[in-house]
């Protein structure tokens, strides 16, 4: 079986698609030394991801990704590598190129909320999603809440969808010595016990929703730690630091950037809580990464991430509901009987989560359509 898969996203943006992409691969290295997979990277890339083993080779393509002609353009080029199967891990397929196409689609916030996108990117996944998941053999989801939502929302058949849960980066199960966490919050200057978001700068996130909530708790409380938001900025993220300007509390949301996973997991560890306040979410990464750093993740009802922390984790059903976030956050921060046993209850939860579950769903996947 000869497997095609396209790496060429990690090239244009290093996000959460394209960190599942880097940590799926070593992963199928290691679970299948047999069939042949050649690994589709940006002609520009001068990184490879492809693993060293002998039955993975990279070949470089010259279609950039999201252009107005890749759907032709690719696929004229994957034509001669005469591929059994091809695996699209960011939603939209070439219109050929293949014998049997997978995709994965992480979520469906462009249909659920717009608003939220810039057109570009609205144009790109909401003008082709419905003749995506037509024209795919098989289609992966990152959680059954987007499973559900395929099947509902575009009338896919149940048998089409697979849930194939995705898995942190490895670094975040390592232990991490003391040292090294404070030598990461000294360099940020930064107390210990501090409230954390980590994710990009955009709308879904509802951050404008957060900030009132953390507002709320220091005119409130006996709470006086910093916010700190850890992400890129993404689009439409002006509120954000509106909202900021307009209830005074420039000295105390702090906004990093360019923060690497080894400093991100020293981060977690030195923090109180990681709240996940968002409207809608495929997977919600930085929840599992907190669990595994025994940060306590505090998230909202919406999306997978009731997937992600379990049934026994700390949500709030109304994402826009201040005076909940501001409760929860109160109580995680000051109860310590509840705090150790939300972290415990998250490292368990963390643990059922792998790279190598995650290869062996998607060989499966790739062997049942081939």
């Amino acid at each position: 079986m000869h497997i095609g898969i396209d790496a060429r996203l990690p090239y244009y943006q290093m996000g959460g698609i394209s960190q599942s992409v880097l940590h799926l691969l070593p992963a199928l290295a290691e679970l299948d030394p047999v069939n042949r997979y050649t690994i589709f990277h940006s002609r520009k890339d001068g990184r490879s991801y492809t693993p060293p083993s002998a039955n993975f080779q990279r070949k470089n393509l010259w279609t950039p990704c999201h252009h107005r002609l890749e759907p032709w353009a690719l696929s004229m080029e994957l034509v001669p590598h005469r591929l059994d199967v091809l695996h699209s891990p960011d939603f939209i397929p070439p219109l050929w190129g293949a014998k049997r196409k997978v995709i994965t689609v992480h979520d469906l916030n462009f249909i659920f909320y717009p608003e939220f996108l810039t057109q570009e990117s609205l144009r790109y996944y909401a003008g082709q999603i419905e003749s995506a998941v037509r024209r795919a053999d098989a289609i992966a989801v990152d959680s059954e809440a987007t499973r559900q939502d395929l099947i509902e929302r575009l009338g896919v058949p149940p048998e089409k969808v697979t849930t194939v849960l995705l898995a942190a980066n490895p670094v975040y199960e390592r232990g991490v010595g003391e040292t090294a966490v404070n030598q990461t919050l000294s360099k940020y200057n930064l107390p210990r016990g501090f409230i954390l978001f980590v994710g990009t700068l955009e709308p879904r996130k509802n951050l404008p929703t957060l900030i009132r909530a953390y507002e709320l708790l220091r005119r409130e409380t006996e709470i006086d730690v910093p916010l700190i938001l850890v992400g890129g900025k993404g689009w439409i993220y002006d509120d954000i630091f509106a909202t900021i300007d307009q209830l005074g509390l420039r000295d105390h949301v702090r906004h990093l950037s360019g923060i690497f996973d080894e400093e991100l997991a020293h981060l977690y560890h030195g923090a109180g809580v990681l709240v996940t306040p968002s409207f809608y979410e495929g997977f919600g990464l930085p929840a599992l990464e907190a669990m595994h750093c025994g940060c306590p993740a505090v998230v909202s009802r919406r999306g997978s991430l009731p997937q992600i922390v379990g049934p026994d984790g700390l949500m709030v059903d109304d994402p826009e509901d201040v005076t909940a976030w501001a409760d929860i956050l109160h109580r995680i921060l000051t109860d310590s009987d509840l705090r150790r046993d939300v972290i415990a209850r998250g490292h368990v939860q963390a643990k059922t989560f792998s790279w190598g579950k995650t290869a062996k769903l998607m060989f499966r996947l790739f062997k049942a359509i081939a």
